[in-house]
């Protein structure tokens, strides 16, 4: 495979750098990927330079730029000009390494488990770790330049820097409290803390998700076959369960680390050692194929068990994020809770001091795509509570604006940038203190992509009973952006906006993988929509639709006439207009929610009251384009 570069040493000055094993290590992939591409051309006419090439290149070892450090300068002569030779090939190697290469910086530090220890101590060591060796790399080559004379001109310093893909801590796999029949997981060490390079765009195999993530009647992982050596392990804390994920190291697949790194939130080391894991999730198995993508129950030791294959086509983000999810939500099946597929964020409404009119204050993200409902005890009722599963958003980039695209720059993780459609962004949006407290859920609301609303009518309609309502949720229709298989504009089906794992056909008839799992799903939904409309009949809770229009410029049947009849003059600009439209609805309707609220309450004088809304859809049905539009509306953040 590819390799990637694991750097274990400690170096505080360019020689000791330079004797280091990881940078003989990365000199020797750098050298066999030009020489890989050197013989492509072979069989040109400049095959007798690409042979000399090879030996040059061939002849080139640590000691080759040691000797230029600590020799006498100046230099001169023949000797001036193998040294030059030589620096040329370590810059583009440099910037090999900065652009193409990818590397991890991995710190051992079990003291973490013991009583007493700073873990954020720990964070700012494996920061500081990946700072000094940024410094010593740019100082190492500085010096090399002006050694070999090449260091005269301008310095073109600012902005250069060095840091590894990803800078980890980890601990020892044999403190992860697993079953026996995963014993060979344990010899993996586990990630507890990292330090990420932003701003870096990763290309990968495929661009979206063509297969599906079913259960399977097998357990995929082999625990003889597998080998601990060619994984990462990261423990994710994924709503209320917390699933180990180990990643190939092979390129095309140790790119998705920095984007789930970026996504969702670490497990807290006790979660991990002092008890078992709820799932384990495998991305990039060389062993395994087709009929083991999925994801199988291991009933007998308790546990969820996904695997992805080591396949290109399945070798793009989604690929990640989707089955992750997959595990939480059949998890929150098992337990009896709700999973949505939604955008779901908690509003901060204030009253004004003098016309007692709500505005609202502030908003926090709770859930970009995917959250769970709870019913909880309060004093004689049960409450729905709403808790989120990411920290972080896996952004399409395709609908929103310039301005909130220059907003995520310097935090993201990019995927396929320059792929015409579908280019990705995982951002960080919300705190983990936010997904992992629950809010009472106050609106829910399913998100209708692609109708049509007349201008002066309100995109949001609760004024619907429940039980129609919940016909919309059910059958979960939208129209497609083009990222999954569905082709661009026409409607597709998925129960419950596909919760993941999808639970009926098109026809709602339980697929066959499923139907144990469908059937709890559906006695589930009962006692919440019995609760729901229990709620709703009471004034203390808002069911319907939200029309964010997204799609109703590429959807087949939006004619030109039926456009302009509902305000819209150029098809192109739907996508901007519907959402905007709809968020200022979106923003009236949570204010007279608040309203009611505060009156439910029973204390007029309260100055503040939250309302946490959840939108439920799928990719492009106009969460984040909407809110984008709202934060816009209410100018929530510097601009």
């Amino acid at each position: 495979m590819e390799q990637i570069l694991e750097i274990r040493d400690g170096c505080s000055t360019p020689v000791q750098l330079l004797k280091s094993k990881a940078f003989s290590q990365y000199l020797d992939i750098y050298k066999k990927q030009f020489i890989k591409e050197l013989k492509n051309r072979e069989n040109t006419d400049l095959k007798d330079d690409v042979l000399h090439k090879i030996d040059y290149i061939n002849g080139i070892d640590a000691n080759t730029f040691i000797s230029i450090i600590d020799g006498e300068t100046p230099f001169s002569g023949d000797e001036l000009k193998s040294h030059r030779d030589s620096v040329k090939f370590i810059d583009g190697a440099f910037h090999h390494y900065r652009t193409k290469s990818y590397t991890r910086l991995v710190r051992l530090h079990n003291e973490i488990l013991e009583e007493g220890t700073d873990a954020e101590m720990i964070k700012d060591n494996v920061s500081l770790k990946a700072d000094k060796l940024s410094e010593l790399i740019l100082e190492t080559r500085r010096i090399l330049l002006i050694r070999a004379g090449l260091g005269d001109g301008v310095r073109r310093s600012k902005g250069l820097e060095c840091h590894p893909n990803v800078a980890v801590g980890e601990i020892s796999g044999h403190f992860v409290n697993l079953p026996g029949d995963y014993s060979s997981l344990s010899k993996v060490p586990m990630t507890t803390a990292a330090d990420m390079r932003t701003g870096v765009y990763y290309t990968t195999h495929a661009n979206k998700r063509a297969f599906p993530f079913y259960a399977l009647d097998h357990n995929p992982f082999n625990n003889d076959k597998f080998k601990p050596e060619d994984y990462v392990a990261i423990p994710f804390e994924v709503g209320a369960w917390n699933i180990l994920c180990y990643i190939h190291k092979s390129r095309g697949c140790v790119e998705m680390e920095p984007g789930l790194l970026n996504l969702f939130p670490f497990s807290n080391v006790k979660n991990i050692t002092d008890k078992q894991p709820d799932g384990i999730f495998i991305f990039g198995c060389p062993n395994s194929d087709m009929e083991d993508l999925g994801y199988f129950h291991d009933k007998e030791n308790n546990m969820l068990v996904g695997l992805i294959p080591n396949l290109d086509d399945c070798k793009y983000f989604g690929y990640g994020k989707k089955p992750i999810l997959t595990l939480h939500n059949v998890l929150c099946i098992l337990n009896g809770d709700l999973p949505l597929h939604c955008g779901a964020t908690r509003y901060v409404v204030r009253f004004d001091e003098k016309t007692n009119e709500p505005y609202i204050f502030d908003s926090f993200i709770k859930a970009d795509d995917m959250g769970r409902a709870k019913l909880e005890k309060n004093d004689e009722d049960e409450v729905p509570y709403f808790y989120g599963t990411e920290t972080g958003a896996f952004a399409c980039l395709d609908g929103f604006s310039e301005h909130a695209k220059m907003q995520m720059e310097g935090r993201e993780i990019g995927y396929n940038k320059h792929s015409g459609t579908n280019a990705r962004q995982i951002v960080p949006v919300t705190e983990y203190s936010e997904i992992s407290t629950g809010s009472e859920l106050d609106i829910i609301l399913y998100l209708n992509n692609y109708e049509l609303i007349a201008p002066g009518d309100s995109c949001m309609k609760t004024d619907m009973s429940p039980d129609e309502a919940l016909e919309h949720f059910r059958s979960g229709s939208r129209v497609a952006a083009g990222s999954t298989q569905t082709h661009r504009g026409d409607v597709e089906i998925s129960y419950w906006a596909n919760p993941f794992p999808l639970l009926k056909d098109k026809e709602w008839k339980d697929l066959p993988q499923h139907v144990d799992l469908c059937q709890r799903f559906e006695k589930i939904e009962k006692r919440f929509w019995n609760n729901f409309k229990s709620r709703s009949d009471k004034g203390q809770m808002k069911i319907g639709l939200a029309h964010s229009m997204l799609m109703a410029g590429v959807y087949k049947d939006s004619s030109d006439d039926l456009l302009k009849k509902c305000g819209f003059n150029d098809r192109d600009m739907v996508e901007h207009e519907g959402p905007e439209r709809a968020a200022h609805d979106m923003i009236e309707l949570i204010k007279n929610t608040a309203i009611e609220k505060r009156k439910a309450n029973g204390d007029m004088s309260l100055k503040e009251v939250d309302v946490t809304v959840a939108t439920i859809g799928d990719s492009r049905t106009g969460k984040s384009e909407m809110a984008e539009k709202m934060e816009g509306v209410l100018n929530m953040s510097l601009i």
